[in-house]
C-alpha cells in the first residue's frame, strides 16, 4: 500500500476502535436508535457546509441512487445494528465479531467482486477467521438468548460493512471522499428520522451520554469516514476492511480497563484466530511488488499483531 494509505489506516484502526466504547457508554442512557440518528446527524451537520464549500457535493445528484444504496448499507444499517446489539453484549465482543468484516467481504466477493476473491493462503485465512467467529458464537453467546440476539445484530453490521465498500469502490471512488460521504450521511439521517422520533428520550440524559455522543458523532463519524473513504480509494475494499482486525485491540482494552468488562477464553481464543486469519494473506499479490517489499509488509503486519496480542495481555 501508499504512504498515503498506511496513514490512513493507522488513523482509521484507532478511530474505529473507540466508538464500542463510546456506543454502550451512550445506550446505557439513551435508546439504541437515537444513538445511530444522532451521530449520524451531528456528522452531516459538519460535514455538508465543508462539502458544500469545496464543491464536492457535484455529480452526486447523477448518482443519487447509489448513494442512497451506500448510505443505507454502509451507515444507515450498521450504525444502527450495533447499539442495538450493544445493549445486550459487551463492547469487548461486538468488537471481536466486528473483525469479522473482511471475511464476510471474501464471501460476498465470490458473486459481486471477482478481483476480491481470496484464493490459497488467504482460503485457508478465510477459514481460521470463521473458525474464530464460530468459537464466539457457539461458546460465548451460545443458550444465552439475549446474548445471541445481540452478536447477531452485530454480525448484520458486517455484512452491511462488506458490502458498502463495494459499491462505493465501483461506483463512487472517482469523487471527492467527502461528497459520497456527506450525501450517505444525510440519507441515513432522513431514513432514521422517523424512528429516532419515536425513541426520543423520555428523560434528561447524563453529561456521559451527550458527550458519547458528541464524539461518536465528529471523530468516529465526520472524521472517521472521509478518512477510510481515502484508504478505501488507495487500497480497495478488502485491505480496507482489514482495519478490523486492529479495532478490536483497541476496543477490548477500552472495555476491560474503563467497563470492567472480561475477556473470557473463548473470546480470546476467537479474538486470535480471527487476527491470524490476516497474517495468512500473502502481500505479494499487488501486481508485481518486489518480493522484498512484500516481506518487509508481511513482517511489519506480523510485529503488529504481535504488539496487539502483548497489549490484550496486559488489559485483561
Amino acid at each position: 500500500m501508499t504512504r498515503r494509505a498506511w496513514i490512513a489506516f493507522a488513523a482509521c484502526s484507532v478511530l474505529w476502535g473507540i466508538p464500542y466504547f463510546f456506543i454502550k457508554v451512550a445506550v446505557d442512557d439513551l435508546p439504541a436508535v437515537f444513538v445511530a440518528w444522532a451521530r449520524i446527524a451531528l456528522a452531516a451537520a459538519i460535514l455538508l457546509p465543508i462539502a458544500w464549500h469545496q464543491g464536492a457535493l457535484r455529480g452526486l445528484w447523477e448518482r443519487r441512487w447509489l448513494v442512497v444504496a451506500f448510505g443505507l448499507i454502509e451507515i444507515a444499517g450498521p450504525f444502527t445494528l450495533i447499539p442495538l446489539g450493544e445493549r445486550h453484549i459487551s463492547s469487548s465482543l461486538t468488537a471481536i465479531l466486528i473483525a469479522a468484516v473482511p471475511l464476510t467481504v471474501a464471501i460476498l466477493a465470490v458473486r459481486f467482486a471477482p478481483e476480491e476473491r481470496v484464493h490459497g493462503p488467504r482460503l485457508i485465512g478465510l477459514f481460521v477467521g470463521l473458525a474464530g467467529v464460530v468459537m464466539l458464537l457457539g461458546i460465548d453467546v451460545a443458550g444465552k438468548s439475549d446474548e445471541l440476539i445481540g452478536a447477531l445484530c452485530i454480525l448484520g453490521a458486517t455484512l452491511g460493512y462488506a458490502a458498502g465498500p463495494m459499491i462505493a469502490k465501483k461506483t463512487l471512488s472517482d469523487l471527492p471522499a467527502i461528497g459520497p460521504v456527506t450525501g450517505a450521511l444525510l440519507v441515513s439521517t432522513l431514513a432514521l428520522a422517523p424512528l429516532a422520533a419515536v425513541s426520543f428520550p423520555d428523560h434528561a440524559p447524563g453529561f456521559k451520554a451527550w458527550g458519547s455522543v458528541v464524539v461518536l458523532g465528529t471523530a468516529c463519524t465526520a472524521i472517521a469516514l472521509v478518512v477510510f473513504f481515502v484508504l478505501l480509494t488507495e487500497a480497495g475494499p478488502s485491505r480496507a476492511s482489514v482495519i478490523t482486525y486492529i479495532n478490536p485491540v483497541v476496543a477490548v482494552a477500552l472495555g476491560v480497563a474503563l467497563l470492567n468488562e472480561t475477556l473470557g477464553a473463548a473470546s480470546a481464543a476467537g479474538l486470535l484466530l480471527i487476527l491470524a486469519a490476516r497474517t495468512s494473506r500473502p502481500e505479494g499479490d499487488s501486481g508485481g511488488r518486489p518480493r522484498a517489499a512484500a516481506l518487509r509488509s508481511r513482517t511489519a503486519k506480523l510485529i503488529v499483531l504481535d504488539r496487539a496480542l502483548q497489549l490484550l495481555k496486559r488489559a485483561a
